[in-house]
């Protein structure tokens, strides 16, 4: 038996793709998914299977989904055991708690797209402004609230590859781990 997370991407958004969370994992527990739970309302969803291809388990969710809340969103499926590994092999940079002014947000990839996929749509960073880097299928970036606006990445949301991504910020991805682990 496996524990992993799935990254829901877009739901509760600006009153868009309303799903409840209770139901929400009462629809993952219908499909057999065990020790379910889940954290905050953004969509993810912490949850046991003996299932071990990653596809049946997005297939299954998705499935759950559009028939129980008539949506289709992207999702993404990462273990405890990759969450763990990325987050001990993560840049020093990313998630620096002494200054605040700083946004730290992990970007996890909706298969099939790759790394190399979304660093070409995006674009190289401007080390001026902000930090990127990657482990694997997550891609670390940080930058100060100050000079937002002049950063390539934060503009992720307005790029091609935008639903291949799902974006959580330091503390939710920190606390999703602490979380599985318990």
């Amino acid at each position: 038996m496996e524990k992993y997370i799935a990254l829901l991407r877009g739901i509760n958004i600006s009153g868009k793709n309303k799903v409840s969370m209770p139901l929400l994992k009462i629809a993952f527990e219908d499909v057999g998914f065990l020790d379910v739970s889940t954290y905050i309302n953004s969509g993810n969803v912490l949850f046991s299977s003996d299932i071990s291809d990653k596809d049946k388990i997005i297939n299954r969710c998705k499935a759950i989904i559009e028939e129980r809340f008539m949506i289709s969103v992207p999702v993404a499926i990462i273990s405890l055991k990759e969450l763990s590994e990325a987050l001990n092999n993560a840049p020093k940079w990313w998630d620096i708690k002494s200054d605040k002014e700083v946004i730290h947000q992990a970007i996890f990839l909706i298969s099939p797209i790759t790394v190399k996929e979304v660093y070409k749509a995006v674009g190289d960073a401007k080390p001026e402004y902000e930090q990127v880097d990657y482990y694997k299928n997550i891609i670390f970036w940080s930058a100060p609230r100050v000079t937002l606006s002049k950063t390539r990445w934060y503009k992720i949301a307005s790029s091609s590859v935008n639903n291949n991504v799902t974006i959580r910020n330091a503390s939710t991805t920190k606390k999703l781990l602490l979380l599985s682990n318990e």
